[in-house]
């Protein structure tokens, strides 16, 4: 990125780059946000890949399909890369054409992938026959040597829970359930559910800590309370037993 922003002046190239890492930071945290950095950074720089690609990604993630589709492309002219074709492909899914995502799942360009785009294009493909009510064939897509290795990589986790999630979708829990497990057993850095997913097909119920403690502060707030009022009925007792005798003793001083 930063050879590509070389071809700008040197106060323009500071702008740019100062959005693109605003973009970076916020995209996950923030889309709508990052969204509107990529869009600086487009208005001013808009024939840089890098922008074109960053600006991509934000829209992506805010799900403006077509305005990521176009920015994708145009990346992709002037990269002349193959790295952006499954996030496209995704793009015309997010755009209701499965069909075009599917026929760019059986281009050419996914053999110049590498085993990760490749991976992320079969996941591609799969959501695609699954909006097209194509349950089984799906399954059949995400079935490969990929997904039956031991070795894990950094796909793993999302490959095996895509599978886990097909199965589940069409009844098969015990296998669902199985796949879920080894799904969790490779998401080292919790980029998906599955724990969440395994604890609902084994019923099991998770109980907020924080509610919990709400509730144990609202249980020792209500005993505080009525401690309070029954020292208050004993101090009340305490002041008319007082005036009484005082009362009394008055009585009699006068008498």
């Amino acid at each position: 990125m930063r050879q590509e922003l070389q071809s700008l002046p040197k106060g323009l190239a500071e702008d740019v780059a100062k959005n693109l890492v605003m973009v970076a930071k916020l995209i996950d945290e923030d889309p709508e946000q990052a969204y509107g950095y990529s869009r600086v950074a487009l208005r001013l720089a808009s024939r840089v890949a890098a922008v074109r690609e960053a600006a991509g990604f934000a829209a992506y993630a805010t799900q403006k399909y077509s305005e990521a589709l176009a920015d994708f492309r145009a990346a992709r002219r002037m990269t002349g890369s193959v790295e952006l074709w499954p996030v496209m492909a995704d793009c015309e899914r997010g755009l209701g054409r499965p069909e075009r995502a599917l026929a760019m799942a059986g281009e050419a360009e996914v053999q110049k992938l590498d085993k990760a785009g490749q991976v992320e294009m079969r996941l591609v493909a799969a959501g695609a026959r699954r909006d097209m009510g194509q349950l089984d064939a799906a399954i059949v897509t995400l079935q490969s040597p990929e997904l039956a290795s031991n070795s894990v990589q950094s796909w793993t986790a999302r490959l095996r829970y895509a599978y886990a999630d097909a199965l589940l979708a069409a009844g098969r829990e015990g296998e669902a359930r199985e796949w879920f497990a080894k799904a969790l057993e490779a998401d080292k850095d919790g980029s998906t559910d599955a724990s969440d997913r395994l604890a609902e097909l084994d019923g099991v119920d998770f109980v907020d800590a924080l509610d919990a403690g709400y509730e144990e502060q609202g249980a020792d707030d209500d005993a505080a309370e009525a401690r309070g009022d029954r020292d208050a009925d004993t101090h009340g007792d305490g002041d008319d037993a007082t005036d009484t005798t005082t009362t009394g003793d008055d009585d009699a001083r006068d008498a």
